[in-house]
């Protein structure tokens, strides 16, 4: 039982970061292939405040989220005039530098060693919550003015552009609420483990949040969640496939791209009216 809670804390928090990618690239279109970065930030500054500088744990929390929230205004004002595909390059080496930053401040973050010792404060429950509020934070943005302004933005932005709409603003703030929420990911994630190092939040990372994303269709919330608990919460059930991990994804990706390229929900939700409809048109055929 306790290995499968887990196994299921650990798919919650990687869920987060999921949500965050489905904001930027399932909503707008846009590519971040250093999203891991946020993380990072928010493991690292919240674990360091508390253990290091006997700072409370909301405390702590809040001030990694800010941090999370300044690092991507950093990046993101630059970047949000720039072409989908350079925005990709941008986020990246942002990643790579966060990781390069932690491994070189060996007095404050352990460097490539990492930090141990930090006391263990999240479980399941405090995971399930924070899902919970994400996604209906995640839900709200998309069924919202500026949710519906993503989904122009996504299929023309200069026809968006030409609708009136701030394209250079309703980039940044889809980007920085995708920043903050995977930097409390990150909080979450650090007082579970009780230790980080920067090798887990390489660019492989945003990259495997970026495939579930696809996997589950571009533009369903839905899919997004199925796809992060069967391609997150499998491998840590079946760990002698762990270490096959990317290259699966990257079969499954090949496959949904020859055979489902929008993905397996496509652009489907999950509602109770369409659960109803299954089960009337099933008893129909029976």
């Amino acid at each position: 039982m306790e290995y499968i809670l887990s196994t299921l804390t650990f798919t919650g928090i990687s869920l987060i970061g999921v949500l965050g990618v489905y904001l930027v690239t399932g909503l707008t279109g846009l590519f971040s292939f250093g999203q891991a970065a946020f993380l990072a930030i928010g493991a690292y500054v919240s674990a360091v405040l508390v253990k290091n500088f006997a700072v409370s744990l909301p405390l702590a929390a809040i001030i990694a989220m800010l941090t999370g929230l300044l690092a991507g205004l950093v990046v993101g004002v630059p970047t949000v005039r720039l072409r989908r595909d350079y925005i990709s390059l941008v986020t990246f080496g942002f990643g790579e530098a966060i990781i390069a930053t932690l491994n070189n401040s060996t007095n404050i973050t352990g460097g490539a060693t990492g930090l141990s010792g930090v006391p263990q404060y999240t479980n399941f429950w405090v995971v399930l919550v924070t899902v919970i509020i994400c996604l209906a934070i995640v839900i709200g943005y998309k069924h919202s003015k500026y949710g519906r302004q993503c989904l122009a933005l996504r299929s023309d932005e200069l026809a968006a552009k030409a609708m009136g709409i701030n394209v250079e603003r309703l980039k940044l703030i889809t980007f920085l609420i995708a920043s903050v929420m995977t930097s409390f990911a990150g909080v979450l994630y650090v007082f579970y483990t009780s230790y980080v190092e920067p090798g887990a939040f390489g660019w492989v990372v945003s990259a495997e949040w970026t495939i579930i994303v696809f996997v589950g269709g571009i533009n369903s919330l839905t899919g997004a969640v199925a796809a992060s608990i069967l391609l997150t919460g499998l491998p840590e059930m079946l760990r002698f496939a762990s270490e096959w991990r990317i290259i699966i994804y990257c079969v499954i990706v090949l496959l949904i791209i020859n055979f489902r390229p929008t993905g397996i929900f496509g652009e489907n939700e999950l509602s109770l009216r369409r659960i109803k409809q299954f089960i009337r048109k099933g008893a129909k055929a029976a």
